[in-house]
């Protein structure tokens, strides 16, 4: 196998931190101001670079926005991929949900981002798609065998309001001592609502 030159690896050691760096600025940019007023001039001003050098990584506005969601979103596909299935759709919800806010926690801004309205004008990019086909599985599940309270709708919504929730007022009201096991006693909560015979959990893999 034949390395590369140094030159060739700092070229592309630099290229490749000039698209972490515009797409970070483009993620910032985008939780302040929202997708109508974002603008390629606003984005060459808070990263350091002119347009044609972003134009340069990205053709054009729609693909860079597209880029940066799919990217982020196939982080939270890849936490979602690592819990491992129990075979029963409520301990199955009850890993992703945890997988999900946890996610949320390590990426606030990201989540601030999602938290906006989103752009009618943005389809969901490939990998929001299956992190909503992997959250929703085990609730199809549970509707399919009849063990819902109340319709699967219903159910899907107050779980993503619960763990929407969750992490918008965990990321930014530091000011509450918030008990450790917040998530968890209202994940279960969620849980032994909606779905019959989900009951209470064990716990010790959750002691701290």
């Amino acid at each position: 196998m034949t390395l590369p030159h140094p030159a060739e690896r700092r070229r592309q050691q630099s290229r490749a931190e000039a698209r972490r760096a515009i797409l970070d600025a483009t993620e910032a940019l985008l939780v302040e101001d929202g997708f109508d007023a974002f603008s390629m001039r606003r984005l060459a001003e808070r990263c350091g670079y002119t347009p044609p050098t972003i134009y340069h990584y990205f053709a054009d506005k729609q693909r860079l926005i597209d880029e940066l969601l799919e990217e982020r979103f196939q982080g939270l596909v890849r936490s979602l991929r690592r819990v491992r299935g129990a075979g029963d759709p409520v301990a199955d919800l009850r890993a992703f949900s945890f997988a999900f806010a946890r996610f949320g926690l390590r990426n606030p801004t990201f989540y601030a981002l999602l938290a906006r309205r989103p752009d009618p004008d943005v389809s969901p990019p490939p990998a929001a798609e299956e992190a909503r086909a992997i959250m929703e599985a085990p609730l199809a599940r549970l509707a399919a065998d009849g063990r819902l309270t109340c319709e699967l709708e219903a159910t899907q919504q107050a779980v993503w309001s619960f763990l929407h929730g969750f992490v918008l007022l965990r990321t930014h009201r530091n000011d509450v001592v918030w008990h450790k096991d917040v998530l968890e006693n209202g994940v279960d909560a969620l849980l032994q609502s909606f779905v019959r015979g989900a009951g209470a959990p064990a716990r010790e893999e959750n002691a701290r």
